[in-house]
């Protein structure tokens, strides 16, 4: 028993010191390079700065369509590409762009609603970009009168 025990020792002490090859020098320069360039474009993300993140339409009559525009500035360091923009329901479509919008530009995302619902309406737009977050959130919102209702608030 003795006689395997120190046969392994032996065997695992050969086998753990015969690697002695420097292992800075199996690295290849052209592939650091590569990498530093990878790792440095990494860091480069777009970012969407809206001028404003929600409408107001006001108070409207049901059923009269409207729309709005949302403008933003990528403000980062590397082109925006808009991946999707959904809404909230299907009374509000939302159109982005479908170029890319390059750093320091500005873009514009369309807004359509179609004035249903009545009362207070607050309706969310969903905007997925290559952007750090991943998406962006924008609201709508309208108070609608029932159409052919009389005006609310104060008569003169």
């Amino acid at each position: 028993m003795k006689k395997i025990v120190l046969i392994v020792g032996l065997v695992s002490m050969v086998a753990f010191t015969s690697c002695k090859d420097n292992a800075s020098s199996k690295i290849k320069t052209d592939n650091v390079a590569e990498a530093a360039v990878r790792d440095e474009a990494a860091k480069a993300v777009p970012v969407m700065s809206f001028e404003k993140a929600e409408h107001d339409f006001g108070t409207i009559e049901q059923g009269t369509p409207q729309e709005t525009v949302f403008v933003f500035t990528n403000t980062g360091n590397a082109p925006l590409i808009i991946t999707d923009a959904k809404s909230s329901c299907g009374c509000t479509v939302p159109n982005p762009p479908k170029d890319p919008i390059a750093p320091g530009e500005k873009g514009e995302l369309k807004v359509n609603f179609n004035g249903s619902g009545q009362n207070q309406v607050t309706k969310t737009i969903t905007v997925t970009a290559n952007t750090e977050k991943g998406s962006e959130l924008l609201r709508i919102k309208a108070f609608v009168n029932p159409k052919g209702a009389a005006p609310l608030g104060p008569v003169k």
